[in-house]
């Protein structure tokens, strides 16, 4: 019996670490465009599920930007039907006409596809195959946008997508190991031309900055900044545990916020206080920016009778005396 390649044991330990303690009430979905990273992760979780309680199926997304895209995503789906994974789903989606740049679109038209299916066959948990060298990306873009701690802690290893846990079981195996794995198995991925595409910040970071890092510094750099999101993630959830009680105390009898309460805070809890005010009152986080958070914080710490604050989603706040409310614009 020949032995098992150690990348395709890696991925089938991190599959069952993230399956672990997830209910046998529904399959859990992977997300599988067809790439080494998504397609090790499906034939993992194909091994895995059967063997663990649970049943796996597969999702692919055409988002219809490439000829011959909607052949690609059958061809992956034949295979994961012959890989024994069910469900198995393929989803056409409507790029064009969303807001924000390519990326975004794709991304936006993507994950409201995934949760649409997951809905539809009661999913435990939708997988992605995002990887260490995914994240260390991740940290790269946030360093130079100059994103801050919340950027810094990357993307996590679990979080809600409208109701369904969204688990990412390879942050830490790297790019190299899935195609060993796709390899050892005879598996050919399909390499995403965009991928290589200047164009795109994360591509040039992936095809320039990350080797250039590696050639500098060695090896270690991808683990070290992957390990930067972890460290960072956890600071990030305790102070924003903080956050959450110093919102609550500042919150004013007669609406809004107090704000000798808030100009007592900490600026790192001001500022996570803020934030999420913010989101309470309607501001798509996605669209509220640092600039917002600080102009918010002056309305506080520098305040000199000036005018309202303006927040997206058409929302303004203004000082009222010895609190921060807020209005409708014309209000």
């Amino acid at each position: 019996m020949a032995a098992l390649a150690p990348p395709v044991a890696a991925i089938r330990v991190a599959v069952r670490r993230a399956m672990a303690g997830l209910p046998a009430s529904g399959p859990v979905l992977v997300a599988c465009s067809g790439g080494a990273d998504s397609l090790a992760l499906a034939a993992a979780a194909a091994f895995v599920a059967p063997r663990t309680g649970g049943t796996a199926g597969l999702v692919t997304v055409d988002h219809g930007l490439q000829e011959g895209s909607a052949r690609r995503a059958e061809a992956v789906a034949r295979w994961a039907e012959r890989a024994g994974l069910a469900p198995v789903d393929v989803v056409r989606v409507q790029v064009a006409g969303r807001p924000g740049g390519p990326e975004a679109a794709a991304r936006e038209a993507r994950y409201q596809a995934l949760t649409e299916v997951a809905g539809r066959h009661r999913a435990v948990a939708l997988l992605t195959g995002h990887t260490r060298d995914d994240q260390a990306e991740t940290v790269l873009l946030a360093l130079a946008r100059g994103a801050g701690p919340r950027g810094l802690a990357g993307m996590p290893p679990r979080r809600d997508l409208a109701g369904t846990p969204l688990v990412r079981p390879l942050l830490e195996v790297g790019r190299l190991e899935t195609r060993a794995a796709c390899l050892a198995l005879g598996l050919t991925p399909w390499e995403d031309p965009h991928n290589l595409d200047p164009a795109y910040a994360r591509s040039r970071i992936r095809a320039d900055v990350l080797p250039a890092l590696v050639r500098s510094l060695g090896p270690g750099v991808l683990d070290n900044l992957a390990r930067t999101a972890r460290l960072t993630a956890a600071d990030n959830e305790f102070l924003d545990e903080l956050a959450g009680k110093a919102l609550t105390g500042a919150r004013h009898p007669d609406g809004g916020l107090a704000v000798k309460v808030l100009a007592d805070l900490a600026p790192a809890i001001r500022g996570r206080v803020l934030r999420a005010w913010a989101h309470e009152l309607g501001a798509p986080p996605a669209a509220l920016s640092y600039r917002h958070v600080v102009a918010l914080e002056t309305l506080v710490t520098a305040w000199r009778g000036q005018r309202a604050t303006y927040l997206p989603g058409g929302l303004r706040v203004l000082r009222r005396a010895d609190r921060l409310v807020s209005e409708e614009p014309g209000g």
